[in-house]
């Protein structure tokens, strides 16, 4: 009974500081949404091309009043906070309101901080990319506005090293013509994803998934190189922000240093890198990815 009654003011404390966290993160969301300037929410314009699936629901799903207030009101009234830190996120967020305009968003991973990426392109194409179906459902149940496609990895954790030894010998792999769709030969390529990903120059790619902390998990080798071929590859103007999440894991920093390369890393906080990927046009790289 003793021991009982003497934790009772711990628990209350342990509770209180809980929910101060998560008033904290809901205040965060809030103040970034209403403080930032204008630029964040521009009438959507083509970007690189036209895509007239995405614009069509423009209107629709990601007006940017409706999808700013309903991200509000998620993260004000949830349990739930982002996985990433605020310093991590403010990393993306800076880029997002600096670009002036809406821009092509991939984000690697559906999770709980998803609602917040859409709100932060309001009038942009932010489109998600998830492995396991079951959690998409879960998750569009509660934000049917989100853009979500199912990933089917070829890659396990536990191959990781021997991909990165073996890719070099395989003429598909390589740097120069590098491609993506319809690519079985090489196993680091996402060769099967919508024809939307291949089509669309990204301004900003997040890679927070798939799953990278067990060995049959897929790991985020084919990510990392896919999102590099992407960057590589791109037409526009400009370069491509990749922001990778996890990297304090030794397979998340290897392959980042292999394919986004250490002098493409402009800022790192906590476990987020950001990278700034030029076309292989502008830079002197073709016969290596750094």
């Amino acid at each position: 009974m003793r021991n009982n009654r003497n934790s009772l003011p711990e628990r209350r404390w342990f509770l209180g500081l809980a929910i101060v966290g998560l008033v904290g993160a809901a205040v965060f969301i809030v103040v970034m949404i209403l403080t930032s300037d204008s630029s964040l929410i521009c009438p959507t314009e083509p970007i690189y091309g036209e895509m007239p699936k995405a614009q069509a629901r423009v209107q629709e799903d990601y007006n940017p009043t409706t999808i700013q207030l309903k991200a509000i009101l998620h993260y004000a009234t949830s349990r739930i906070v982002p996985q990433q830190s605020l310093a991590e996120i403010k990393i993306s967020f800076d880029v997002l309101k600096s670009m002036g305009r809406p821009c092509n968003f991939l984000v690697f991973g559906l999770g709980h901080d998803s609602l917040m990426w859409a709100s932060l392109n309001p009038g942009g194409t932010t489109l998600f990319l998830e492995e396991d179906p079951k959690w998409v459902q879960t998750v569009l149940k509660d934000a049917p506005s989100l853009r979500a496609h199912t990933v089917r990895y070829r890659t396990r954790l536990r191959d990781a090293d021997q991909l990165l030894l073996s890719y070099r010998s395989e003429p598909a792999c390589g740097p120069e013509g590098a491609h993506l769709r319809d690519n079985v030969e090489c196993e680091l390529a996402l060769h099967n994803l919508p024809d939307q990903v291949y089509e669309t120059e990204w301004d900003l790619v997040m890679i927070d998934a798939p799953r990278g902390y067990f060995l049959d998990a897929p790991g985020r080798m084919a990510a990392v190189y896919s999102v590099a071929v992407m960057a590589r590859g791109r037409k526009g103007s400009g370069v491509t922000h990749v922001f990778l999440h996890d990297v304090d894991r030794r397979v998340e920093k290897v392959y980042a240093e292999e394919f986004l390369c250490r002098k493409y890393l402009v800022r790192g906080v906590g476990r987020l890198w950001h990278f700034q990927i030029p076309p292989s046009n502008d830079s002197h790289t073709s016969q290596s990815f750094c």
